[in-house]
């Protein structure tokens, strides 16, 4: 093949073939025809096309698999379809709409019974293109696997808030080694084991001239809190007798920290439990009502099953009932505050999770009118509204022996911050009334109230109770979610209580009001720092 272009311009080219046999005639390519056929095959003219056909594949594509998914419930088959979509220019989109409403609404009606439900979106995808099922079929799955997740998430808040709970039931490992170094500190330091009070500051335990403030606990930590909050605050703390009274096993570090962190102003006795000389007679009832409440622990511990914490009701009933608040010693000992200070008449009660912020002097001089315990009954927010909870609250009134002697709409006052006049509390049968009722609880199967400290002693006040002024006590701190909205209101209440599961010392306290508390902590102190512990 052989090609000739012309020298005098490019008009021509010739191509011919020299092979073998017959030589075949000369082709001749004219430029003329060349520009012709370019013209029709530009890339002006392809670019056009390309970028509309671009445009409209991607409609046309979504276009033809709205159709294909259509076609499995309105069409008999998916070319059918395809072609009355594409040809008739109908659009279906409004009836495929109603449908799947109608079917939505149908499944919201039915009851689904045992229906188990897909595990995850996937497998409604996989179920419904593989079995080229309904828009009935479809609504009624996804109701099923909504349900499904539902109880899912349902189950895990109750199990959550339930380890929640049991997370307030244990013994922090810095306050067990507090309390083991200052053992071991009573021991073999004699500074720590000085008699409390100092021998010049014995004849204010039992005079009526000074303050009495009385704590029942076994924990070091809380009892420190309690007593510097209320020295830091008092007009006059020269004037206060501090009576901390703890179990034999937590004398002696509790006697090891405030003799070894003395208060300069005030006078404070540390007295264990074992050093007390009661009558047998105190002695007998003290150890019946011990046994009641085991006996009301026992039976909620054996009875206790997994699936009875999936039930809110019973949940929070079984949660209370092994409360350290319902085991604590120190607790139900307060029925018996009287014998356990027989030689004074007046005194004001601090639980040990509380944090006083003001002043309280005025309550060792109000009246209570002959009443026995003064306590928060109203509210700040008023009438329609209880500062802490109602009787209905405490006392199962479904039986007849509660509904018939107590009107379930009352507020209870509050316990954890409250003056008790001793000699009126002696003239009472308070103590008798509280044994009584423990032994008609016993009687009924523990029917009578829900598990705790507080009922029985609601029930054995009635009528002894007088009303202070509610900015005295801010309770409800150690739940879940306090009501701290109003700061000003939690600033201006002379004792916050961190009543609750969530106490202040534990790391499930609420961080908002913990401060609070962690500001009273003696953080610079060796042992705390030894332990970990930090305002």
């Amino acid at each position: 093949m052989k090609f000739y272009i012309s020298t005098s311009g490019i008009k021509r080219v010739t191509i011919s073939s020299s092979g073998a046999g017959k030589a075949a005639p000369p082709s001749t390519f004219t430029p003329t025809a060349a520009v012709a056929g370019t013209r029709r095959i530009t890339i002006r003219t392809l670019l056009p096309v390309v970028l509309v056909l671009g445009l409209l594949l991607p409609f046309l594509f979504v276009r033809v698999t709205f159709l294909v998914l259509e076609s499995a419930t309105n069409c008999s088959s998916t070319l059918d379809c395809i072609g009355r979509g594409l040809f008739s220019g109908s659009d279906s989109s409004p009836k495929l709409r109603d449908e799947l409403t109608r079917a939505l609404v149908e499944a919201k009606e039915v009851e689904l019974h045992n229906e188990d439900g897909l595990e995850s979106f996937d497998e409604l995808v996989k179920e419904m293109t593989s079995k080229r099922q309904d828009i009935k079929t479809f609504a009624f799955k996804t109701k099923a696997m909504l349900s499904r997740m539902e109880r899912k998430v349902q189950s895990a808040r109750q199990r959550e808030s339930i380890y929640w709970h049991l997370a307030s039931h244990g013994v922090p490992k810095s306050l067990h080694c507090l309390c083991l170094k200052l053992a071991e500190e009573y021991a073999v330091n004699a500074l720590a084991r000085i008699r409390l009070p100092p021998p010049e500051y014995v004849s204010r335990l039992s005079d009526p001239s000074f303050h009495h403030l009385v704590l029942l606990t076994d924990n070091i930590l809380a009892a420190s809190v309690v007593v510097s909050s209320t020295l830091e605050n008092l007009a006059n703390p020269e004037k206060l007798v501090i009576h901390i009274v703890t179990d034999k096993k937590t004398y002696t570090p509790m006697h090891a920290w405030f003799a070894m962190n003395p208060v300069k102003s005030a006078a404070v006795e540390v007295k264990g439990l074992h050093q007390y000389d009661w009558s047998q007679e105190v002695n007998v009832k003290v150890k019946e009502m011990l046994e009641i409440n085991r006996l009301i622990w026992s039976r909620y511990y054996n009875n206790l099953k997994e699936e009875d914490l999936e039930h809110e009701s019973q949940n929070k009933r079984y949660l209370e009932a092994l409360s350290p608040g319902c085991l604590s010693l120190m607790n139900h000992l307060r029925i018996y505050i009287p014998e356990l200070f027989p030689n004074l008449n007046k005194i004001v009660f601090l639980d040990d999770d509380v944090v006083v912020q003001h002043d309280i002097s005025s309550l060792w001089e109000m009246d209570l009118n002959e009443k026995v315990v003064g306590a928060v009954v109203s509210s700040w927010c008023g009438d329609d509204c209880c500062p802490g909870k109602k009787i209905k609250d405490y006392l199962n009134f479904s039986h007849s022996v509660i509904s018939s002697n107590f009107d379930s709409d009352r507020c209870a006052w509050l316990y954890g911050m409250n003056v008790f006049d001793l000699e009126a509390w002696r003239r009472s049968n308070i103590t008798e009334t509280y044994q009584e009722w423990l032994k008609l609880n016993l009687r009924n199967g523990f029917s009578l109230w829900y598990p705790g400290v507080t009922p029985p002693t609601l029930i054995a006040f009635e009528g002894h109770v007088h009303p202070i002024e509610p900015s005295f006590h801010l309770d409800g701190l150690g739940f879940r979610n306090p009501d701290v909205r109003d700061r000003q209101l939690l600033e201006a209440a002379a004792v916050i209580h961190f009543s609750g599961p969530a106490k202040p010392w534990l790391e499930i306290g609420n961080p908002e009001v913990r401060g609070l508390w962690n500001k009273h902590v003696n953080s610079s102190n060796k042992f705390m720092r030894k332990c970990r512990i930090m305002g």
